[in-house]
């Protein structure tokens, strides 16, 4: 029927039609070899079972060694090479599936069986071609982002089988003075199996220690004894100089400032920082359709005094979904609350979004949340260190989040903390979260 048709009837020219079509779209280039030009199938089929055989290759990895395929999609250069393969193979499907669409001889057809299969070609042809196309372009916006978002080359080795980053919160860019990291946490994550505890640091401890290895010892002796938040201002004001290599390393001297006192508090060796800036903030709420959440007290949006009279606004009591401005408000008013409720609110509003970036969710919403994330993040992170992180978020995915705040609600008082009781709630807690 494939290769002498003369006298077939129009019934018999529409099932080979769709077979063709059938083969077309499983086995690329069968229908070349079957009815075509056999050169061109044999092409398009080794072509189709390298396709297969590499993806089921990664998909064998990915459950015995994840993190060597996340290596391949997360490094640009790697990443790179990939996109292009996918572009050629969108490219020769398309072909493939056309000349099987010219094979069909879809003119010896009644007329309505005809158009249904000139249909159905143009559009497989179409989607098919699309997938790659998409895929690849998915992979470039991916690659793009991570040199964008980590921009320091090389790897972080784990200290104790822990990776401990720096999350600090701030509405100025990292490059401008006056800045205050109202919003501090260590993210310690196990190394082995993603189980992550978060350690929240208030804006108002003080007497944090300096470690021994610290520059500002030779400034301020063996502990800050201002506000937790502070120290980043005063060491950009009067001594960037302490960090001379901060800048060429992909931080302040600010953020090294903080880096010091954030280890001497938790006893921690911390590889990375995370700055949030709250406009990257705002719209990766917005692309995740907002976060929904049960507001316990009425809060204030902007304004100075404690009684809200001169707010522009106000989050209400209840159960409803906050957009990007809200949900940020949310997090940061203070006015009228503790310092401690708004440290409650924002480690929720984290988990809440952690709670919502599904592998799914991520996929469908790839640009938006790309484009708000090289907003959203300034850090340190090595670009080696990318595939291990993204692995170690997927394999604590299922894992809840340990949390320890010191707070007075926690036993741990900010204006005298006792930093050995600190040291050792910490170690507690990072051994229950194994």
């Amino acid at each position: 029927m494939f290769r002498r048709f003369d006298t077939a009837t129009p019934q018999q020219m529409r099932k080979r039609a769709m077979f063709l079509l059938i083969l077309g779209l499983l086995l690329p280039g069968s229908p070349q070899l079957l009815a075509g030009n056999r050169l061109l199938g044999k092409v398009g089929i080794r072509a189709t079972i390298v396709g297969w055989a590499s993806i089921a290759v990664l998909a064998i990895l990915f459950f015995v060694k994840r993190s060597w395929v996340l290596t391949i999609f997360a490094t640009p250069a790697m990443g790179g090479i990939v996109a292009i393969i996918l572009y050629v193979y969108g490219f020769g499907f398309a072909i493939l599936l056309l000349d099987a669409f010219r094979l069909s001889l879809l003119g010896r057809l009644y007329p309505v069986g005809r158009y249904v299969m000139i249909s159905l070609f143009l559009v497989f042809s179409f989607l098919g071609a699309s997938v790659f196309v998409t895929g690849a372009n998915t992979l470039k916006t991916a690659d793009n982002t991570v040199e964008s978002i980590f921009r320091q080359k090389g790897f972080s080795s784990p200290s104790d089988g822990r990776y401990n980053i720096l999350l600090l919160g701030s509405d100025a860019g990292k490059d401008r003075f006056g800045v205050r990291t109202d919003s501090m946490s260590v993210l310690s994550f196990n190394a082995n199996t993603g189980a992550m505890v978060n350690i929240g640091i208030p804006r108002n401890l003080q007497h944090a220690p300096i470690p021994a290895d610290s520059p500002l010892r030779k400034f301020y002796g063996q502990s800050w004894d201002d506000l937790m938040n502070s120290v980043y201002k005063n060491v950009t004001d009067n001594h960037s100089s302490a960090y001379p290599d901060a800048v060429k390393n992909g931080s302040t001297p600010g953020i090294e400032a903080v880096r010091d006192l954030a280890e001497g508090v938790t006893g921690l060796k911390i590889q990375s920082f995370v700055m949030i800036n709250m406009t990257g903030f705002k719209m990766l709420i917005d692309s995740l359709g907002g976060l929904t959440i049960d507001v316990k007290q009425r809060l204030p949006i902007g304004g100075q005094l404690d009684d809200g009279s001169d707010a522009s606004g106000w989050i209400e009591p209840g159960v409803q979904t906050l957009d990007g401005r809200l949900a940020l408000w949310y997090a940061r008013s203070r006015h009228g609350t503790s310092d401690y409720s708004r440290m409650a609110r924002q480690h929720q509003v984290e988990q809440l979004i952690i709670k919502k970036l599904t592998p799914s969710y991520v996929l469908s919403h790839f640009d938006s949340l790309a484009q708000a994330a090289k907003t959203l993040i300034d850090t340190d992170i090595p670009d080696g260190m990318a595939a291990t992180y993204a692995d170690l978020a997927l394999s604590g995915k299922g894992k809840s989040i340990k949390s320890l705040e010191l707070v007075p609600n926690y036993g741990f008082e900010p204006d005298v903390p006792n930093f050995e009781k600190i040291h050792t709630a910490i170690a507690a807690a990072i051994k229950a979260s194994n």
